[in-house]
C-alpha cells in the first residue's frame, strides 16, 4: 500500500508525553502487521543534541549509525524494537544548514532563499523521507535543482507502511511555525494519506473541583489558525474524563467523538499502548485513512510483560552514582534497569547518589542499603573523584557494580590507584599531565577540534572472552550456539590505555571484551567479585520492552540475590 503519514503535535504545555503517544501509536500499528518508523522534528537550531547539557535536554540518545539524537528516539526503540538512524532525528539547525549549503553551492539558480518555500520544502522532503539514489550511487540528499523538476512533492516508494512524525515544542512557539506550515501543505497534498494527532492538556482546578477544557479549545483554535484541522485529539489528564467532557471537546474542536481519547496518568508508561488500544486510537487512525480496521490484535507478549510488571512485589534498591540530578539525564539506564527488574520478577527502586557529595568519610553512608551500584556515564571533571571513591568501596565490599562509559573508566582509574599502586593514575581528559594515563585520548581524536558529532559514535563489534561473566550474560544457559561477537553503541573520545593491559590482567582486572578492528578494550571485569563489570559502550541504548539487555538482566539478577 502507499505510505501513510501521521503527524503528532502538542499544545497547551510541553512535556505532555508526545514521544510516548507516538511510540504507542507505532506499537499498535506494528501489532496490526504494518511496518512503521517514527521520527522526531525538533525546533531548536542546534544541529543535534550532542553538545547540549543534559540539564537542558535530558540524555543524548545514540543511534546504531552513530547519530546523536533526542531521548524520545529511545522511547521509539524501546516500545517498537525498530532501529532508528540519523534520518529519524531532524532539527531546525539541520534544515537550515542543508538549505544554506545548497545556496552556497549555487543549487537554487539565483533564487531568493525564503522560509516559504525553501525551508518548508526541505522540511516536507524529510517528513516524507524522500531521498535520491542515482545509478550505482549512495543515498544522498536531493539538490535544489533536482527538487525543482517537480511541481509538488510526492512521496517516493517507501519501505514503510506508516511514517509517524512527532514535532517537538508547543503550538504557538515561533520556532515551530515552519514545521506547522510544512504539515499544512502536506495535509493538503496527501489527502487521506495523512492524519494529524494533537496532544493537549486538560487541567484540574482543585479550588473549583473542575476539569477545564478551555486550554484545549484554544490550542486547537491556534492549530486551526495555521490551517491545520486535527483529526484526532489525545487529552492528557490526571483525572478520568467522562463522555460528556469528551463530547464537549469534540463539539468545540470539530473532531469526531470516537477520535477524542484520553491519556490518563498510568502506573507505568508501558500501560499507555494498551489504554490507547482500548479507546480505539489505532482504529480511529485507520478509519480516517480509509483502511479496514479488522480485528483488534491480542498483543500477548506485551500483556505478558505487563502482567510480570504488576506481579513483581519484592523491591531491589540500586544506586545511580552520577552528577546529573535529573531523571531524564539517565533515562535509558533507568528504563533498562526497570525492564530488567520486571523480567527478574522484582521492582528496581532507583536512587540517585550525587557523586560530587561522596567522600571517603561518607561513602558507606551514601551507598548504604543499595543491593547494587551503577557508575554513570558523563563528561568532564566534576564529580569524578566521588565516582572513583564509590568504585573502590563497592570493589572492596563486593557490591555488584556496573560502570558505563565514563563509569567504566573510573573503575579502571580506581584499580590503578589502589591495586596497581599508581596513586597519580588518571585520564587524559581530567589531567593532561598525568604520568600514568591509564585512560588516554583515542588516536583518531587527537587532531579533532570541533565538538559536535566527532566522538566515536554508533555501533562497533566486540569479541567476548570465553568463560567470562559477560560471555555468560550474553549467552544464558540453554543456548546451544555460543555467540562471542556482539555489537554495541558508543559515545566517547577516551579509551583504555593498552600499555597497562598486562598489569591489569596480572592483578585481577580482566579485559574480556575487545574491538577486533582497533584492539580497543571494550569490557573489563573482576572475576573474583560477585559482579564487577565496566563497559566502554552504552548497553542501555539496546534494551527494549520485549528484549531487555542481557548485561542489565545479569546485573539485576545478581542484585536480587543479595
Amino acid at each position: 500500500m502507499e505510505t501513510k503519514y501521521i503527524f503528532v503535535t502538542g499544545g497547551v504545555v510541553s512535556s505532555l508525553g508526545k514521544g510516548i503517544i507516538s511510540a504507542s501509536i507505532g506499537k499498535l500499528l506494528q501489532a496490526r502487521g504494518y511496518k512503521v518508523t517514527i521520527q522526531k522534528f525538533d525546533p531548536y537550531i542546534n544541529i543535534d543534541p550532542g553538545t547540549l547539557n543534559p540539564y537542558e535536554h535530558g540524555e543524548c540518545y545514540v543511534t546504531e549509525d552513530g547519530f546523536e539524537t533526542d531521548l524520545d528516539l529511545g522511547h521509539y526503540e524501546r516500545f517498537t524494537g525498530i532501529h532508528t538512524t540519523r534520518n529519524n532525528s531532524i532539527t531546525t539547525g539541520r534544515i537550515y544548514k542543508t538549505v544554506i549549503d545548497r545556496e552556497r553551492h549555487g543549487d537554487y539558480l539565483g533564487k531568493t532563499i525564503q522560509v516559504v518555500p525553501h525551508i518548508t520544502d526541505e522540511i516536507k522532503r524529510r517528513m516524507l523521507r524522500q531521498e535520491v539514489r542515482g545509478k550505482g550511487q549512495e543515498v544522498r540528499d536531493m539538490s535544489a535543482a533536482e527538487y525543482s523538476l517537480t511541481t509538488h512533492i510526492s512521496p517516493l516508494t517507501s519501505e514503510y507502511d506508516f511514517v509517524i512524525t512527532e514535532v517537538g515544542g508547543t503550538i504557538g512557539d515561533i520556532e515551530s511555525a515552519p514545521f506547522m506550515e510544512a504539515i499544512r501543505q502536506l495535509r493538503w497534498q496527501l489527502g487521506r494519506d495523512a492524519v494529524c494527532v494533537h496532544l493537549t492538556y486538560v487541567p484540574y482546578l482543585k479550588a473549583a473541583d473542575e476539569l477545564k477544557t478551555k486550554p484545549t479549545q484554544h490550542s486547537v483554535k491556534e492549530l486551526q489558525g495555521m490551517g491545520i484541522q486535527p483529526d484526532i485529539l489525545v487529552l492528557r489528564t490526571e483525572r478520568h474524563l467522562d463522555d460528556s467532557m469528551r463530547l464537549k471537546v469534540a463539539s468545540f474542536c470539530n473532531v469526531d467523538l470516537e477520535c477524542v481519547v484520553q491519556s490518563e496518568d498510568m502506573p507505568s508508561i508501558y500501560e499507555v499502548p494498551v489504554s490507547m488500544q482500548k479507546q480505539g486510537l489505532d482504529a480511529a487512525i485507520m478509519r480516517k485513512i480509509g483502511i479496514p480496521v479488522g480485528e483488534t490484535p491480542a498483543m500477548k507478549p506485551w500483556h505478558d510483560f505487563l502482567d510480570k510488571q504488576r506481579n513483581a512485589k519484592r523491591e531491589v534498591h540500586i544506586g545511580l552514582v552520577g552528577k546529573y540530578d535529573l531523571q531524564d539525564a539517565y533515562k535509558s539506564i533507568r528504563e533498562s534497569l526497570n525492564l530488567a527488574g520486571i523480567y527478574n520478577d522484582v521492582k528496581a527502586r532507583l536512587h540517585f547518589i550525587n557523586s560530587e557529595e561522596i567522600s571517603r568519610e561518607n561513602v558507606a553512608e551514601k551507598l548504604d542499603g543499595m543491593a547494587g551500584i551503577i557508575i554513570c556515564p558523563g563528561f568532564g571533571q566534576r564529580g569524578i573523584e566521588g565516582k572513583i571513591i564509590a568504585a573502590e568501596y563497592t570493589r572492596t565490599n563486593d557490591i555488584p557494580t556496573f560502570g558505563i562509559c565514563l563509569g567504566m573508566q573510573m573503575m579502571v582509574i580506581e584499580f590503578a590507584r589502589n591495586v596497581l599502586g599508581y596513586k597519580d593514575a588518571n585520564s587524559r581528559e581530567m589531567d593532561e599531565q598525568t604520568p600514568h594515563n591509564v585512560i588516554d585520548i583515542m588516536e583518531e581524536q587527537k587532531s579533532i577540534t570541533q565538538m559536535g558529532g566527532t566522538m566515536r559514535l554508533g555501533a562497533y563489534e566486540c569479541e567476548l572472552r570465553e568463560g567470562s561473566r559477560v560471555a555468560e550474560a550474553y549467552n544464558p544457559c540453554g543456548k546451544t550456539a555460543r555467540n562471542t561477537t556482539i555489537s554495541e553503541r558508543h559515545r566517547h573520545r577516551y579509551e583504555f590505555n593498552n600499555a597497562y593491559k598486562e598489569e591489569y590482567e596480572t592483578k585481577g582486572m580482566k579485559c574480556v571484551g575487545i574491538n577486533p578492528a582497533a584492539n580497543l578494550v571494550e569490557i573489563v571485569e573482576i572475576p573474583d567479585k560477585r559482579w564487577y563489570i565496566g563497559t566502554q559502550f552504552h548497553p542501555e541504548y539496546s534494551s527494549t520492552v520485549l528484549h531487555p539487555h542481557p548485561l542489565f538482566m545479569s546485573f539485576v539478577k545478581e542484585c536480587a540475590n543479595s
